[in-house]
């Protein structure tokens, strides 16, 4: 596993997303554009903060992991990889901070995992997702279970 460069200077309440796919820039811009959208009913302003540097190309999720580790203010990180260059939707791939180590026992990390570490949301989905992890208004196996359920396995917000 490679090292990759430490993520610093995000504000705890930014939503972390990091760019792993370098093959479409045109691409980027509408994802980056559709996140710094207002969201939400009252059209909240949105915190982002964006990784966009070469050598974060090809990174695994474990990479990735690896890297933010320690940022303990932050429940999830989402993924802008080739998926979401080149689906229509731009879903990015939303992934799961938890550890087992996090986790009282195995069973209670099994039950916050049950969908797995990560699915997929679409970009308007993105800052809900953050904002009700980051307050624990909602936990992360309702959003993979949400995703689980939806045809194409995607997250596509309230």
């Amino acid at each position: 596993m490679r090292a990759l460069p430490t993520v610093t200077d995000r504000d705890e309440f930014d939503v972390l997303v990091v760019r792993t796919d370098y093959h479409d820039d045109q691409a980027w811009q509408v994802v980056t554009a559709a996140l710094m959208k207002p969201w939400g009913d009252r059209q909240y302003e949105p915190h982002v903060h964006f990784i966009d540097a070469p050598a974060w190309a090809g990174a695994t999720v474990d990479e990735v992991l690896n890297a933010i580790r320690g940022d303990e203010n932050l429940a999830v990180v989402f993924l802008a990889d080739w998926t979401t260059m080149q689906a229509e939707s731009h879903p990015l791939l939303a992934v799961t901070t938890l550890t087992r180590e996090d986790c009282p026992d195995d069973e209670d990390y099994e039950q916050l995992t049950e969908f797995g570490r990560e699915f997929r949301t679409v970009p308007a989905g993105v800052h809900e997702v953050h904002a009700n992890l980051d307050i624990g208004n909602l936990g992360f196996e309702e959003y993979t279970g949400w995703a689980h359920d939806d045809p194409e396995r995607i997250y596509r917000s309230f």
